[in-house]
């Protein structure tokens, strides 16, 4: 087998159950997780671990302009009645 092909099959085989915990526990450090989301999800490891870092970049990402929608719209609407409140 080639050195290419060999390389392919490395990013190409499924993460066993231990690669899989090391790659959860690395996720749940604050900062360190966030930096190793871009470092796997872009990076040219592991096909699976590349695909759900990006998966958690993505939901991450609408999460935030979710949160970023609800922020603004209720909280106008707050700004909009404590204003009308000290008219009264």
């Amino acid at each position: 087998m080639s050195e290419m092909t060999q390389t392919q099959d490395n990013g190409q085989k499924p993460m066993s159950v231990g690669e899989w915990l090391i790659t959860l526990i690395v996720l749940a450090l604050p900062l360190i997780g966030l930096i190793m989301l871009f470092v796997w999800g872009f990076g040219s490891g592991n096909i699976n671990r590349r695909n759900y870092c990006r998966a958690t970049l993505v939901f991450a990402l609408i999460i935030v302009a979710l949160s970023l929608v609800f922020l603004f719209v209720f909280g106008g609407m707050a700004a909009l009645m404590g204003h009308q409140g000290a008219q009264i």
